[in-house]
């Protein structure tokens, strides 16, 4: 009997490798593998079972019992009577992107750290070329990468009504992709809120056709809830068939979306409150919770590790480590409704099996993937695909001609020698946009840096029509002459962000932009003195994590070099110096108010309050 790869999943070839495993099971058919281990932890029981044989048949396990006790045939047996065995840890949900590699380099990078499957939330990609979104995601695997990438289509494509983007994803859209592949698990987080409760927005009617295709493929929903607080709100989200949220920053809203039903996802930087509070009261059923890392880079990962970092955060601030190990396989495994495939050391499930030293340390000594030996401490062992991207992932930015200085110049009305100007910062989510008096020199309305009053702009790289929409912007930014930066990243429609002290730096920064295929470019005292590389979709780049880190580090180094605005607020989500952080400033989601976008037909000038549709002129 022939068996499929076993790659990427579909009904077809599961009914084979059932029937196959089945057989193995009995041993009436022989194994491949038998991993012994010295403890295995039982995750749907929480229980350890003492001196336990893994038996594997191509890349799953067949069966799991005492050492010994198997009755057919293997080919070999290897033995870690040592180490203890938990299942391969997994991701919820992440946005691959933010590492900023390609899947067959974050498999190199994650594998090691215990992660051997992932829940993508692909709005990232799907952004840039939502049609090639799910090709994209299963390119490494079926060149033999050994990491599992689950994909759930993005709600966020585009991210709302006011945005265009290189994708467009509706009820036709993800019906089909849920009926064609059973790697697909449902609908990623459902950001835009008011497209949601509010029959009247523009994007009701997308949003409610992805969401009933969804339901009507028996897939997951998951939510995105930031900001919703008031238990009226955080009913009707639950009310609408949104699973799950990740925005969960305080005690008071894990506790209060769990009491409602919500599958909680917690992302590292809460676990300090967050789990010391449920401990503390008493929380007796952990099952539904798992641990998410959602946005991490590689120089990050690198640093701190991958989902390991998750889990053995939660173990310092005092959560079990069984069931912090819980949190992070079967829990997130059985919510995403694909347990039978990970999530556990049991018969039928991959055969993705860590091997610890120290349980309570997480101390990994080596990662089993596919049932082979994908790494040993640090170091990765298992295959390295090579893969030619082809040109709709590696040439992806389409301005459509180099842009000049006006191109971002903000005219003002003929005969006036100041104009009042909408003012905003990053993470602005008040209810209005700040305002201040500008001067007007040659027809144009003029930066202010005795006030740290800078221009932002948007490009559109999707269209080929450079269109560009600027604004103001007040305590970030450069603070030097001619001093520009810019970045294809810019959640989540990932159009091109430039924020410069001048008009001609902003227009030199994003036409190298262009040149290199997207990623970072920095423009000081006019010239380009940096730029890092993302040539796959100006997101991602096809290198070894090492590389990035190195390059990053060369940028962040010149970019040094720079003096940067900084202006303390009430709602800081950053520090002073480089404003890597701007690649977040750009979302249009739930707090957000007031946004700059690319131009769009609904949002022509770019200025438009994603909450009411409101649009404002930039200056009058």
């Amino acid at each position: 009997m022939t068996l499929p790869d076993d790659l990427i999943l579909n009904a077809a070839d599961e009914v084979k490798i059932r029937q196959h495993l089945l057989l193995v099971a009995l041993g009436k058919m022989p194994a491949d593998r038998v991993i012994e281990v010295g403890r295995l932890l039982a995750v749907h029981a929480n229980e350890w079972l003492t001196d336990q044989e893994i038996v594997i048949s191509g890349r799953r396990i067949a069966y799991v019992g005492p050492i010994g006790s198997y009755r057919g045939e293997v080919g070999e047996r290897i033995k870690h009577h040592d180490l203890a065995a938990v299942p391969g840890l997994g991701e919820v949900h992440k946005h691959i992107e933010s590492t900023h590699l390609t899947p067959e380099f974050e498999a190199a990078l994650v594998i090691p750290r215990g992660n051997t499957w992932t829940c993508e939330a692909s709005h990232e990609f799907a952004n840039v070329n939502g049609a090639k979104n799910t090709e994209f995601w299963q390119k490494a695997r079926l060149a033999g990468s050994p990491l599992k990438v689950f994909i759930q289509p993005g709600s966020a494509v585009p991210p709302s009504a006011w945005e265009e983007s290189g994708g467009y994803y509706g009820f036709d859209e993800q019906n089909k992709f849920l009926a064609d592949n059973l790697s697909v698990t449902g609908l990623d987080e459902v950001m835009d809120w008011p497209s949601v409760w509010d029959p009247s927005n523009p994007g009701y009617a997308r949003m409610w056709g992805m969401i009933g295709a969804t339901f009507a493929q028996r897939g997951v929903v998951e939510g995105h809830g930031s900001g919703l607080v008031d238990p009226h709100d955080i009913s009707a989200f639950a009310a609408a068939g949104l699973s799950s949220d990740h925005e969960v920053w305080a005690l008071d809203e894990a506790w209060d979306r769990l009491m409602r039903g919500l599958f909680t996802e917690l992302r590292p930087f809460s676990y300090d409150v967050i789990i010391p509070g449920l401990i503390e009261r008493g929380l007796k059923d952990w099952s539904n919770i798992a641990f998410t890392t959602d946005d991490r880079t590689a120089s990050d990962t690198l640093r701190d590790g991958s989902t390991d970092y998750n889990v053995r955060h939660a173990i310092h601030y005092g959560l079990n480590p069984e069931i912090a190990i819980q949190c992070a396989t079967i829990n997130p495994a059985r919510h995403m409704r694909i347990d039978q495939w990970v999530g556990s050391l049991t018969p039928g499930r991959y055969a993705d099996i860590v091997l610890l030293s120290d349980v309570a340390t997480l101390k990994i000594e080596h990662v089993y993937a596919d049932g082979k030996l994908a790494s040993e401490g640090m170091i990765y062992s298992g295959p390295q695909p090579k893969i030619d991207w082809p040109d709709w992932a590696n040439g992806t930015m389409n301005v459509g001609r180099d842009l000049t200085a006006a191109d971002f110049a903000i005219a003002g009305a003929p005969g006036r020698e100041t104009m009042q100007a909408a003012i905003l910062r990053p993470f602005h989510w008040n209810e209005e946009f700040l305002v201040e008096e500008l001067p007007v020199v040659n027809g144009h309305v003029q930066r202010d840096q005795s006030r740290m009053i800078t221009k932002w702009s948007l490009v559109d790289r999707y269209r080929g029509d450079a269109a560009t929409a600027s604004m103001f912007w007040i305590g970030v930014g450069p603070a030097d002459d001619d001093t520009a930066l810019c970045c294809s990243v810019a959640h989540d429609s990932h159009n091109v962000w430039c924020i410069g002290s001048s008009d001609a730096a902003m227009a030199k920064a994003v036409n190298r932009l262009s040149e290199i295929d997207g990623g970072w470019v920095l423009v000081h005292r006019g010239e380009v003195v940096a730029e890092v590389r993302f040539e796959i979709a100006g997101l991602m780049t096809a290198r070894p994590a090492a590389e990035l880190d190195t390059a990053m580090a060369a940028f962040l180094k010149r970019a040094d070099q720079v003096t940067w605005n900084y202006a303390p607020a009430a709602m800081n989500r950053w520090k002073p110096g480089f404003p890597e952080f701007l690649i977040f400033a750009t979302l249009t989601c739930s707090p957000w108010r007031w946004v700059l976008v690319a131009p769009s037909k609904l949002a022509p000038n770019g200025f438009v309050n994603v909450q009411t549709g409101a649009t404002h002129p930039v200056v009058w």
